[in-house]
């Protein structure tokens, strides 16, 4: 009997928060009122509870209330879950927060869509290199739209952080060295994710929250190194880095993430002056600020507390909500009780993270982003392949097309005609082709570039392969550039082995298509190097190549600028394709033979 009271009493609470909304949302200034409503009727558990975003762990359809996750849901203590992929699940999940939680207060549901969703456009910093703001846009748009559709209403997108030193491996989800550039994109991502009337946004349901990151100076590190420390002067840093992350506060951006790094010797996480005095005192923001993975446990690696400690500093701060650590959930109450925070700013962190769900629509519809019959008609449609593979063509930069010797004409366009080798050990893989930051990509379902070409080019050109090397002598660091399912499937033949086949398949071909360079997580977080030169084995590869005095292009994958001065002076034509996405192949064969122009 206890039990069906309190269903009953947790329904009738949810109906009535959902008729509230729907009365707030006809005049947006009630908003406040709509939640100063919901606050009292709040403890301060459910407070905090508001500020803690797990990781969902494993939820299978139909089996969420047996999840880790789901107590704590029930007990309202979750304010959001972190890279749960698939719709159902997600209603799953919101239906134990809505039913069973005792205010009905609806989830946040986030996850990283950094450059599609399951159609892939090519990494941010290939998209830079269209210098195309209304294709960029374009992409976010097909992003959101695809990932509304299954579930996802919250993305931590655009990376905006300016980079200088392409030892660093997150230049790959960047924009690259220029700010005005990089406040541009910012502008068209925010914008494409959210909706491109400031005053109109998030009303759709195929329009999601953007996150612009890492706040701030995060590719500033020393020395290349990930997480490192940043050191530099306020005037350089508002000349050359900050702006990006303004332009992204002025187009509207819901939410902000805090960067790892320290800024004046305080980890930015920690950071009032960035949060609080910059942020919101003089750019205006008004939505609430995330840490990144971990980022106040990592605090205590910084030296300044315990858990308790860096929690209380970073809500202090102006930071809002708890990504993964669980340091608010576990420590903020006590802190609390010890004087060590007031409850004026738990109210405001728990505030904001109230007005990005009424934003949202999730209190007048709590399964906005839940309609079972989106995932078929808006994912992976062939109307957004065909955009993808347009903007992957536009971003390739065709860095050297000269003759492959005296009198003739440049290597590119090759004609559609006679046998064509693609070599190397990018040749022929699948999951190679998104790049990295690729989450919810679908990593077998895109062709390689010896199967796309194969198939654009048949009954035309006689395509051939060969592997030709491995993608480094290092196996263990071929393991760890090839993780999160993205394997090169390593040839154990010796490396004269794989030569003498890839030389035997050469001397077949009227021309050499080298598929060289890095893999897709060579770059991406955690991933500097300390060598840019295209590896050891693939430079033995490309020497032999050239050797046999057939016309050779490298098509260059890589998600950094690497030094290329000896193919600069040998190799009659490069490429470089970044990592184009899901429709990469097809478009890298729009482009060798000819039917685009590389722009």
């Amino acid at each position: 009997m206890k039990k069906v009271f309190r269903r009953t009493s947790v329904l009738l609470a949810a109906a009535f928060l959902s008729a509230v909304a729907v009365q707030a949302q006809k005049s947006p200034q009630d908003m406040d009122r709509f939640i100063d409503a919901l606050m009292k009727k709040m403890t301060v558990e459910e407070k905090i509870g508001q500020l803690n975003l797990p990781v969902s762990g494993e939820i299978v359809t139909g089996q969420a209330k047996n999840s880790d996750v789901a107590k704590k849901v029930e007990q309202g203590l979750v304010g959001g879950l972190l890279n749960l992929k698939g719709v159902e699940k997600i209603r799953d999940v919101q239906k134990l927060a809505i039913e069973h939680s005792r205010l009905g207060i609806p989830l946040l549901f986030g996850m990283d869509v950094i450059h599609g969703y399951e159609t892939i456009f090519p990494i941010p910093l290939g998209l830079s290199c269209t210098w195309d703001m209304p294709a960029i846009e374009k992409s976010a748009r097909i992003a959101a739209t695809e990932a509304s559709a299954d579930g996802i209403m919250w993305t931590f997108s655009p990376m905006v952080d300016i980079s200088r030193d392409p030892r660093w491996g997150r230049v790959s989800e960047g924009n690259g060295e220029d700010p005005f550039l990089g406040g541009a994109i910012a502008r068209a991502m925010v914008l494409g994710f959210q909706g491109t009337d400031v005053n109109e946004q998030l009303k759709r349901n195929d329009e999601i929250m953007a996150c612009v990151k890492h706040f701030a100076l995060y590719g500033a590190s020393e020395a290349g190194r990930d997480y490192n420390t940043v050191d530099m002067s306020r005037n350089r840093m508002f000349n050359e880095y900050m702006y990006p992350y303004e332009a992204a506060v002025k187009a509207g951006v819901g939410s902000v993430m805090a960067s790892f790094n320290e800024v004046d010797g305080v980890p930015a996480t920690a950071n009032r002056w960035l949060m609080t005095d910059v942020l919101r005192k003089q750019w205006g923001f008004n939505g609430f600020v995330v840490t990144d993975f971990t980022g106040i446990a990592e605090m205590v690696e910084h030296g300044i507390g315990d858990l308790q400690t860096v929690s209380a500093r970073a809500l202090n701060a102006g930071v809002d909500l708890d990504m993964v650590s669980e340091g608010f959930s576990g420590t903020l109450k006590k802190s609390l009780d010890e004087g060590k925070i007031s409850m004026e700013t738990l109210d405001a962190a728990c505030r904001r993270i109230l007005e990005a769900k009424y934003k949202l629509g999730l209190f007048n519809d709590p399964y906005k982003y839940c309609d079972l019959k989106r995932p078929a008609r808006d994912i992976f449609t062939k109307e957004h392949r065909d955009v993808a593979r347009k903007i992957s063509a536009e971003s390739f930069v065709l860095l050297k097309n000269e003759p492959a010797g005296t009198g003739q004409n440049p290597v590119l366009p090759l004609a559609k005609k006679g046998t064509v080798a693609i070599i190397g050990p990018l040749a022929n893989t699948r999951s190679n082709m998104p790049g990295t930051w690729s989450v919810a990509a679908r990593l077998n379902d895109y062709p390689s570039v010896y199967e796309g070409l194969k198939e654009m080019m048949a009954g035309k050109v006689n395509i051939t392969y060969a592997k030709g090397s491995n993608l480094i002598s290092d196996a263990a660091y071929e393991e760890r550039a090839t993780m999160f399912g993205r394997s090169l499937n390593r040839d154990n033949r010796t490396d004269k082995e794989l030569l003498d086949e890839a030389l035997k398949i050469a001397a077949g071909a009227d021309v050499i298509v080298a598929a060289l360079g890095e893999s897709s997580e060579m770059t991406g977080e955690s991933s500097s190097r300390t060598n840019l030169d295209l590896p050891d084995v693939q430079r033995i590869l490309l020497e032999a190549l050239l050797k046999t005095g057939k016309p050779v292009v490298l098509t260059l994958f890589t998600g950094r600028p690497l030094t290329l001065n000896w193919e600069q002076e040998n190799v009659p034509a490069i490429l470089n394709v970044w990592f184009g996405g899901s429709e990469a192949a097809y478009a890298i064969g729009d482009v060798l033979f000819g039917d685009v122009n590389p722009s």
